[in-house]
């Protein structure tokens, strides 16, 4: 007598629907009183759709947070009423049931002193959607700060904190998602 073994199929299971969900944004920008604010929360690993939550503190006031059409982010737009630093706790959970948060604070300046308007050339290739603006601490850590795609060659960035040091970079994105690397980065003090 033979005896077969066939291969067990599990469907609907893969590697990526057992991984754990983490959130990739490490910094958010600050704001200004009475001018609009953006930003993104992204967030990536285990299988969509994606819950988010505000789980302790306070947005700044003015600010809702709404997920993006995928889940896999969390866009915060609005218009800042009250200078203060906000702190909070957000929460995203994968299909999955896995969980992960990460902790924010935002300034909100009662005035806005300064804006930092970056330019660049435009792209050589011939199916580019936009750009991506990153700006960060330092020349390593850099965070996306526009919540869609740029579509011109220029970005006021009117979120910046007098006496801070920043260090921006732009990518290309494709009409496929595809992104470029990211361009050397440029130091901007605000005094």
């Amino acid at each position: 007598m033979k005896l077969w073994l066939l291969p067990l199929l599990l469907f609907g299971f893969t590697a990526e629907s057992t991984a754990s969900v983490k959130i990739t944004t490490a910094t958010l920008p600050n704001g200004t009183v009475d001018t609009p604010y953006s930003a993104v929360i992204d967030a990536s690993g285990g299988c969509t759709p994606y819950k988010w939550a505000i789980v302790s503190g306070t947005l700044p006031a003015g600010v809702k947070a709404t997920p993006s059409r995928t889940t896999t982010s969390l866009r915060l737009r609005g218009t800042p009423d009250k200078a203060e630093t906000y702190s909070f706790q957000v929460s995203v959970t994968a299909c999955g049931e896995h969980v992960a948060d990460a902790t924010f604070e935002v300034k909100i300046e009662s005035g806005n002193n300064h804006v930092v308007d970056l330019t660049w050339d435009a792209s050589t290739s011939k199916d580019v959607a936009g750009y991506n603006v990153y700006r960060g601490p330092d020349r390593s850590t850099r965070t996306k700060i526009n919540p869609d795609l740029v579509a011109a060659t220029l970005y006021d960035d009117s979120t910046v904190v007098n006496g801070k040091t920043y260090y921006y970079a732009v990518t290309s994105v494709d009409t496929y998602g595809n992104e470029s690397g990211k361009t050397p980065a440029v130091k901007v003090v605000i005094p």
